[in-house]
């Protein structure tokens, strides 16, 4: 598993990669990460990493609840990511980690 600090940097260039979730209950659901955004800061203080959001689609109906899951990425190996379902949409459902 990935240790250390996730930065905006890490995700960036994996847009449009999946992240398969490690349990066997969820492994059936994929996520594509969608989107990745750093977010506004006022003042981020020296050695503090600046906040960014990560928008994961999960394709089908199931609806995965708001929790810590382990995401296998191909890259990127085992990484802990809480996420949030945000929506639904005819592309399926969107799923949010924050990271301030």
């Amino acid at each position: 598993m990935t240790t250390g600090q996730l930065l905006f940097e890490d995700f960036k260039d994996h847009v449009g990669s999946v992240f398969m979730p490690s349990e066997a209950e969820y492994s059936a659901v994929p996520l594509t990460l969608d989107e990745a955004e750093l977010l506004p800061a006022n003042v981020t203080p020296p050695g503090m990493r600046p906040p960014f959001s990560l928008i994961f689609l999960g394709a089908g109906e199931r609806v995965l609840p708001q929790r810590l899951y382990l995401l296998t990425h191909e890259a990127m190996g085992e990484l802990a990511i809480f996420l949030v379902p945000v929506g639904q949409d005819a592309r399926g459902i969107s799923y949010q980690a924050v990271f301030n």
